[in-house]
Formats: C-alpha cells, structure tokens, sequence
C-alpha cells in the first residue's frame, strides 16, 4: 500500500476514534437518579460501566493506530508483526491499524 494511502486510512481511524470518545465523554443524563429506587441506581451503574468499558475499547483501538502510524515512519507498515509477510492491501482498506494476516490473526 502507497505511504500516502496508509496516512489518509490511518488519520481517518483516528478521527473516527477521537469523535467516538469526545462524544462518550460528553453524554450527560439530564435526569439525576432516584436515589430511593434501586433500580435506576442499577441502570445508571450499568450505564456508567458500559460507557467506561466502551471508552477502554476506544483508547486501545488509538493506542493501534499510533501502533501503526509508528510502524508506517519505520518503513514497516503492511508487514506483519509476527511473520513479516505482507498484509494484504484489502485488509488494510478494511482494517488500517492490521498487525498480521488473515491467516494469523486466525
């Protein structure tokens, strides 16, 4: 895959990525929780985890595409990190921040 091409996949992922968090971090209730009803406690405790868990999902999918961003200005973009056997440029289009093949993500 062309440098160029990569840069554009990669600084897309990662505005993807920061628009997903910044909107995370800015959902807001508007309606305090009952504190007498347990179960609006529980479904703003299970909101409250799901949206970290979400976020740490989010941070680790950044955290790839720096990941790849560095392996693009070391030349190494597209080579698998385990084998160093090139990744397919599909896959790349698909998935911009790919360490390995197909085969080996299997």
């Amino acid at each position: 895959m062309a440098p160029d091409r990569a840069r554009e996949l990669l600084a897309a992922e990662r505005a993807r990525i920061e628009r997903s968090l910044a909107h995370l971090e800015r959902q807001d209730t508007s309606e305090p929780a009952d504190d007498v009803d347990p179960a609006n406690l529980a479904s703003e405790l299970y909101q409250a985890e799901f949206d970290e868990g979400l976020a740490d999902d989010l941070r680790e999918q950044l955290a790839a595409v720096d990941r790849a961003e560095a392996r693009l200005a070391a030349g190494t973009y597209g080579l698998s990190i385990e084998s160093g056997t090139p990744i397919s440029d599909e896959r790349l289009e698909a998935v911009p921040t790919a360490e390995r093949t197909v085969e080996e993500e299997a």
